[in-house]
């Protein structure tokens, strides 16, 4: 049996080709646009050698009339085609009306026209469900007049090519309707993200970010009606061959209508991600009066809030309108025929997860995202203040030999050309800036410098900063503790990042990466001057970064934990704590800010300490208070000279202090 294939390269057709192969004995005959050629050779691998001699290619277009084929083929082609499948076609919801106007109408014109010319047996259009609209209800194999609310292209094109095979009359046709088809059962495979994968993203979001243990509210939304590649050729490969079936058509779809609710629950048990334990009914909203509805969608703060949070979950806006799909499709007459043959549709229970497998492994679009440290800083200009040591000068090191152009700043000179020395030793850009930047005519001038040099900074880190243990109780005749602080850790950076902020704004890039502490999430006591200094900043950081978001300039608050550095040695106690985390990892902390641009950065000790205060903030305060008690002042607090005896932590304390990582005592 002789066989003639449109849109054998695309999804399905690579799927039927190799069934044909299984069958029987006969030629495939596949349209391939000259360009296409090496991709039908990358497929005889995936059909198997016998592909080499059954498979031939026949090139033409399917923009052209009668396929643009050449006489000297169509000439050799004419009476022995016995089935011509009709697969090219448009299936992205994303592409423009033009381009579905062409693949879709014309297309199917052209292999209508072609179909007639070498006297084809039969013609198979392979459809879709999207013929039947936005239909309200049933819709059964034996409607197509009925379909409704064809206003989008893909809808109307889908309808139009398939009323066009119905109304030629000169040539034997079945129509089949496809649900939107998933990937193979077994293996996983698509070649594009469509349908319900545009949904993964978000799924994936919420297994990173939300509990699977605290239930989400969701709405139920309407019928989707999804079936595996390989349900959908095994299905179209039986019906092609049994007889005195021409003129019908065919829904190859799930007998069991899912709602679009109960379709992403499958998809987040097979994630890992939480599920909507609760699902509205959009009948639900219909309380609502229309007119408060418009207003709302009318809104431009909501929709620019909504577009954002489509950005970020990377759900195109064209598929919204589809969560509430109001069709059912009615299989019933086909499902009798396939019966016969064993040939149903698999739960999407039992392969939900290779579906989700292969999505993770293979079509993520993060995963064409350069995450390394190289491709986010390369050829940047990257300033860091308090670079001389600590964590500044770990992440300066790192940002160097990742390619980053590193601007060094702090005030010892000497310390800053050691700095200097190991980076450029290494083969790294770096230049040094003695400056103290709680020096207002200094943080200018150094900005000024700067921008006269570089032109711009792409990266802000304000991490210098000062730090003092020591309680309230000794501090009240110390107010300069606070002011000095506040100084350095508010006043300088805020400084320093208005005068780069012009030209972020400017250039419409920009980011400032702000030093925290995770004393802010801890309310740490001892800390109160350090801790109301570095949530001064993080105060300025959110407000900032909700009047630049536009502008492309991102604001990163890092709640650093405790890190042995310089600055906590005064605190001889901290010496005999295992639980410091070390500048390096630290400086992974500032790489992991400046790849992916969060808002915030934390450890999840910091995270659930702030949770604690918020929800349960009396029995914080006992844990805190617990912990002050239980640690003691440093001898530098107590007005001590060095080496002389204090009281030292107690085995309780050091417990405590392994328990809580990273947490000041």
């Amino acid at each position: 049996m002789t066989y003639f294939v449109t849109g054998a390269t695309g999804f399905i057709g690579r799927y039927l080709v190799q069934s044909l192969l299984q069958k029987g004995k006969g030629t495939i005959y596949v349209l391939v646009r000259p360009k296409s050629i090496g991709k039908l050779d990358e497929l005889r691998e995936f059909w198997g050698k016998d592909s080499l001699k059954r498979v031939v290619p026949i090139k033409g277009d399917l923009g052209l009339p009668k396929l643009g084929v050449g006489k000297a083929d169509v000439a050799k082609l004419k009476g022995k085609i016995r089935h011509f499948y009709h697969l090219g076609a448009v299936y992205d919801l994303e592409a423009s009306a033009e381009a579905m106007e062409k693949a879709n109408i014309t297309g199917t014109r052209g292999a209508l026209e072609f179909a007639e010319t070498v006297n084809a047996g039969c013609f198979h259009l392979v459809s879709s469900i999207a013929a039947a609209g936005l239909y309200r209800g049933t819709f059964t194999e034996d409607m197509f007049e009925e379909a409704e609310e064809l206003e989008h292209p893909y809808h109307r094109t889908k309808h139009d090519s398939e009323a066009m095979v119905r109304a030629n009359g000169r040539i034997p046709f079945r129509v089949y309707r496809p649900g939107a088809v998933l990937g193979h059962s077994q293996t996983g495979f698509i070649d594009k993200i469509d349908g319900p994968y545009y949904f993964f993203k978000a799924l994936q979001k919420l297994r990173e970010s939300w509990p699977r243990s605290i239930p989400l509210v969701g709405i139920e939304g309407g019928y989707i009606n999804v079936v595996p590649v390989d349900f959908v050729v095994d299905a179209l490969v039986h019906l092609s061959h049994q007889p005195k079936l021409d003129g019908r058509c065919f829904h190859l779809t799930d007998p069991k209508a899912r709602r679009v609710g109960e379709v992403l629950n499958v998809f987040a048990r097979a994630a890992h991600a939480p599920e909507m334990a609760f699902r509205l009914d959009p009948k639900v909203f219909a309380m609502v009066p229309e007119p408060v509805t418009q207003s709302v969608q009318r809104s431009k703060p909501i929709q620019n809030v909504f577009n954002q949070l489509l950005r970020d979950l990377q759900v195109p806006r064209s598929v919204l309108q589809f969560v509430n799909y109001p069709t059912r499709f009615d299989s019933t007459a086909t499902q009798k025929i396939l019966d016969k043959a064993k040939i149903r549709v698999p739960a999407l229970e039992d392969y939900a997860w290779r579906l989700w497998d292969y999505w993770e492994r293979h079509l993520d679009p993060d995963l064409s995202i350069d995450r390394s440290l190289k491709g986010a800083v390369k050829g940047k200009v990257v300033m860091i203040t308090g670079g001389s040591s600590g964590i500044g000068e770990a992440a300066a090191i790192r940002i160097a030999e990742a390619g980053g152009k590193v601007l060094v700043v702090a005030r010892d000179e000497e310390k800053l050309a050691e700095v200097r020395k190991k980076i450029t030793d290494a083969g790294g850009f770096v230049k040094t800036y003695s400056c103290d930047i709680t020096e207002y005519a200094a943080n200018d001038k150094l900005a000024k410098d700067v921008l006269k040099e570089f032109g711009h900074v792409d990266v802000l880190i304000n991490n210098a900063g000062r730090s003092i243990r020591r309680s309230l109780a000794l501090s009240y005749d110390r107010f300069h503790d606070f002011e000095r602080t506040m100084q350095l850790n508010y006043f300088a950076c805020v400084r320093l990042t208005m005068n780069l902020l012009p030209s972020m704004t400017a250039r419409k890039d920009g980011h400032v990466i702000n030093v925290s502490s995770i004393g802010v999430l801890t309310n740490a006591p001892r800390f109160s001057a350090y801790v109301a200094s570095k949530a001064a900043l993080e105060s300025f950081a959110r407000c900032a970064a909700s009047e630049f978001h536009d502008e492309n300039v991102h604001f990163t608050i890092i709640n650093m934990p405790l890190v042995r550095t310089p600055m906590i040695a005064p605190t001889k106690l901290y010496e005999e704590m295992p639980t410091i985390i070390s500048p390096d990892e630290a400086a992974d902390m500032i790489a992991d800010a400046i790849i992916r641009k969060p808002q915030r950065i934390a450890t999840r000790l910091g995270v659930i300490s702030e949770i604690m205060h918020l929800v349960m903030p009396k029995m914080s305060e006992v844990v805190m208070n617990s912990a002050y008690r239980m640690f003691p002042d440093s001898a530098a607090a107590l007005g001590k000279r060095e080496g002389e005896e204090q009281r030292p932590a107690t085995r309780e304390a050091m417990i405590f202090a392994s328990l809580m990582r990273g947490i000041h005592w």
